[in-house]
């Protein structure tokens, strides 16, 4: 066997071991399937040879296929091909599984005839996030295991099944005992010696038909009904539908060939380019550059949150969701009760849309507990403040923090945009203190944002940072600065939202134009939900910072002046009928009297212009946070946005928007909006940058070179 070889061959007695050794994670890549094929044909040929068990070296099974070969043309066998020797074989294939046997590294495992596994072993077929389908049969062949319900649901969601869970749905055949290498080995080798000694038939998946007869048509109409809205704009999960709609109503043949059709329309859709960048990128931004690899966090087995309100109760509950007890702290016991009650109304919740068994929501709920006395939470691995935004009381509480947590509690807080080192300098351990910014409802969004502090050390940063993967979201780490990323970017353009209202558009316009765009609410019915006064009360304390010399639009202080905060006052930008909202004549009237008062007047603004102007400023001002340090890559810019602001994913996040857009072409139209609107559109350098060098990468390089 030469020495660089992919795929290794030898025998055990009258079993051959094929072992893919292919680091870091054994992608099924063009030197693998040649190499895999051919030691096919070489156990087909030998007659000695009465059973083939396929294994791979290192930390995991085939984590999936080489996503660097996408779109290239290739000499050699397609992932199609070598699956279809391996199932075609006449020897008992038994794939035996570790680590993470995902994409087409499961297809693999689909095609063999037999599967096993260790204990810590999952699966899946994840292709959805990258804006793909699964490609080398696995649309036809889970079905045909699971049934089309279970098939679409993990391929749908993409969501990765222990091995337990596989073990019940039939996905793999045997669990090992023990979670080793050798016992894998071991099992693997000792299963296929079963199968010699009953003369067990082969297994070949596609021959399956049992779970897809008579299939009701409904379960393929009740999936589109309920996660219709959320494929919005979407290409890859319906295909996936109709995928498996067509393994249920016609032969394998007819189901592989338009799987494979699918693959490609996805595979050369831009969707798919915008959902890969975005599928890196999440993994790129737990990276700190100044943070060393070998740091690790510290423990966190128990949390404290000051807070029992709408964010403290939905931050309790995504740890209690994820097995770690919570200690909620409030002012009363009558506080802490109301707390409760909103708790235990979102997990009813839960179990009425069928999200959460009762069992398990009702042991999630006890994991969080109340207390009143501050004391009572020192032993706390973590604690998170999550009050509303007013830096003196934020100050108090962490002093008291500071007074009672055990020496090496990570201290943080839930501020959107506050100084991080003023809270931090209301304890003797700035170190231990940073922001962990969730966003609302914190049991369901995926985004969390840690922001750093001047003094927040390695560790704090770290355990912030991983926080995230203990509670399923996504990181991203930001600078101290008003409004840290997400929120700076927002009021960027938010500002230019509310200038367009003087200018001549109208709130309903606005939104429906950035709706259209794949935005999942508007501007403004985004403001009337969270409720304006919280907005007013921010924009009041920050008055004594403003440049009174820059433009400053007041419609929303206006309407809160007026009472109007929004859906809990049934008035704000709509006036609503229970949570229904409808255009207020009141509210365009008074915005054109504003119009009249600063000066402006009004003219017709089409909806291109609102998304270009509103988009465009996302990136301007997002670049001037990169490039100002405050984020550490504009593809960070990106994570933030289709995370937690409902960016669309398949545009990829604002900076792979301009990049796609073009640049220059961008450039050149903040330059324009600088000359015709002059406030707020000064070019951000690293912008000026990537225009000249054609991508953010590129500017980022340059600029650090200085």
């Amino acid at each position: 066997m030469s020495s660089d070889a992919v795929v290794e061959y030898r025998r055990e007695g009258d079993i051959a071991v094929l072992t893919i050794n292919n680091p870091p994670v054994n992608a099924l890549s063009m030197a693998v399937r040649t190499e895999l094929l051919t030691h096919v044909e070489k156990t087909d040929a030998d007659p000695d040879i009465k059973a083939v068990v396929l294994i791979c070296a290192g930390r995991t099974f085939v984590a999936g296929a080489d996503i660097r070969e996408f779109g290239k043309k290739l000499d050699g066998p397609s992932g199609r091909a070598s699956m279809e020797a391996v199932e075609a074989s006449e020897k008992p294939f038994i794939a035996a599984l570790h680590g993470t046997a995902l994409g087409g590294g499961f297809e693999l495992a689909l095609a063999a005839h037999y599967r096993i596994a260790v204990p810590s072993a999952r699966v899946g077929l994840p292709e959805v996030n990258i804006g793909v389908i699964p490609g080398a049969g696995g649309t036809q062949r889970l079905p045909r295991l699971v049934g089309p319900e279970a098939a679409l649901d993990m391929m749908t969601t993409g969501k990765h099944v222990a091995a337990d869970k596989a073990l019940a749905l039939g996905l793999v055949d045997e669990v090992v005992d023990q979670d080793t290498p050798e016992a894998l080995l071991e099992g693997a080798l000792a299963f296929a010696r079963r199968l010699i000694a009953e003369g067990a038939p082969l297994k070949r998946v596609r021959d399956l038909d049992d779970k897809i007869r008579d299939v009701d048509p409904a379960v393929f109409a009740r999936i589109r009904e309920t996660r219709g809205r959320k494929w919005k704009g979407l290409l890859a999960p319906w295909r996936i539908v109709e995928a498996v709609e067509t393994a249920c109503a016609s032969s394998w043949e007819e189901g592989y060939a338009f799987e494979d059709r699918a693959f490609h329309e996805c595979r050369d859709s831009p969707q798919r380019a915008a959902l890969s960048h975005l599928f890196f990128a999440e993994r790129q931004a737990t990276r700190i550059p100044d943070v060393p690899a070998d740091v690790k966090p510290l423990p966190v087995r128990s949390v404290a949150i000051i807070g029992a309100g709408t964010m403290g109760g939905g931050i309790a509950m995504a740890f209690a969701n994820h097995g770690i007890p919570v200690r909620q702290v409030e002012v009363s016991d009558e506080a802490l009760e109301r707390g409760r009650e909103i708790v235990h109304r979102n997990y009813d919740t839960s179990v009425e849309r069928g999200s959460m068994t009762r069992a398990t929501a009702d042991e999630n709920l006890q994991r969080i507990t109340g207390v009143t006395d501050y004391a009572d939470i020192a032993d706390c691995d973590l604690v998170i403040e999550a009050v509303f935004e007013d830096m003196a009381l934020k100050q108090d509480i962490f002093a008291k923090l500071d007074a009672v947590m055990k020496p090496d509690a990570v201290l943080a807080t839930n501020t959107s945009s506050l100084d991080i080192d003023q809270i931090a300098d209301a304890t003797r351990r700035p170190e231990s203190v940073v922001g962990t910014h969730f966003f609302s409802p914190a049991n369901v969004m995926k985004l969390l944002e840690c922001v750093r502090g001047a003094k927040s050390s390695p560790q704090t940063l770290t355990t912030a940072m991983s926080l995230a993967k203990r509670l399923d979201k996504v990181a991203v780490m930001a600078g101290n600065c008003d409004g840290f990323i997400g929120n700076r970017i927002l009021a960027a353009y938010g500002r230019q939202a509310d200038f367009m209202l003087e200018e001549g558009a109208t709130p309903s316009q606005i939104d429906n134009a950035l709706k259209a765009f794949g935005l999942p609410m508007g501007m403004y019915l985004m403001r009337d939900m969270a409720g304006l006064d919280v907005g007013w009360r921010i924009r009041k304390y920050r008055e004594q910072f403003r440049d009174k010399s820059q433009r400053y639009s007041p419609i929303a202080d206006r309407l809160c002046e007026m009472g109007r905060f929004g859906q809990k006052t049934s008035a704000g930008y709509y006036k609503y009928e229970g949570r229904n909202a409808q255009p207020d004549p009141e509210v365009e009237q008074l915005i054109s009297s504003i119009s009249q008062e600063l000066g402006i007047a009004r003219h017709s603004i089409s909806d291109q212009e609102i998304v270009d102007r509103v988009i465009i400023a996302m990136v301007n001002e997002g670049a001037r946070i990169v490039g100002e340090g405050y984020a550490i890559r504009a593809s960070d810019i990106d994570v933030t946005y289709a995370n937690g602001y409902g960016f669309p994913r398949y545009e990829g996040g604002p900076m792979f928007w301009a990049e796609r857009r073009g640049l220059a072409a961008v450039y050149d139209k903040v330059c324009a909006y600088n000359k015709e609107h002059k406030d707020f559109w000064e070019p951000a350098p690293l912008l000026k940058k990537a225009a000249e060098l054609g991508s953010w990468k590129a500017a980022e390089e340059a600029m650090a070179d200085g």
